[in-house]
């Protein structure tokens, strides 16, 4: 943030902080935006609902009981899981929204992307990426 002869920029760290300002005074409202926040995801065959919560916790879980007619565990176990994860994932992207409403850009470019990836994957990607990471 300086000019071409180096001297700070006054104004566009004034800018910064008006805009960190603004962000600060409306925290409150972007926590009660991200705790209302729900995924909800249905099942191809539609027999399964999941619904998660703002931090992908299962909130939710509706089952056909037609489903139970020919019963498979394996496949009951992996449309449940599939259909969970589509929950999260949906979760995820209204976190995304409400996080880009309530940041300014320039605090938005400063986080990158991690505080985005994180938010909206599910934890056995975040951990699979951690492991690829570290080894």
């Amino acid at each position: 943030m300086a000019d071409v002869a180096g001297r700070p920029d006054w104004g566009a760290l004034r800018n910064m902080v008006a805009d960190l300002s603004r962000a600060t005074a409306e925290l409150p409202e972007m926590q009660k935006r991200m705790l209302a926040v729900t995924g909800t995801a249905w099942s191809p065959d539609r027999m399964i609902k999941a619904v998660v919560g703002p931090r992908g916790h299962l909130m939710e879980l509706e089952i056909d009981p037609r489903i139970l007619r020919q019963p498979n565990s394996k496949a009951l176990a992996a449309s449940i899981v599939q259909t969970v994860r589509a929950a999260i994932e949906e979760a995820g992207k209204q976190s995304n929204e409400v996080l880009n409403d309530a940041l300014p850009s320039d605090l938005r470019a400063l986080a990158g992307t991690d505080v985005r990836t994180f938010v909206g994957s599910h934890d056995t990607d975040v951990r699979k990426r951690l492991e690829d990471d570290h080894g």
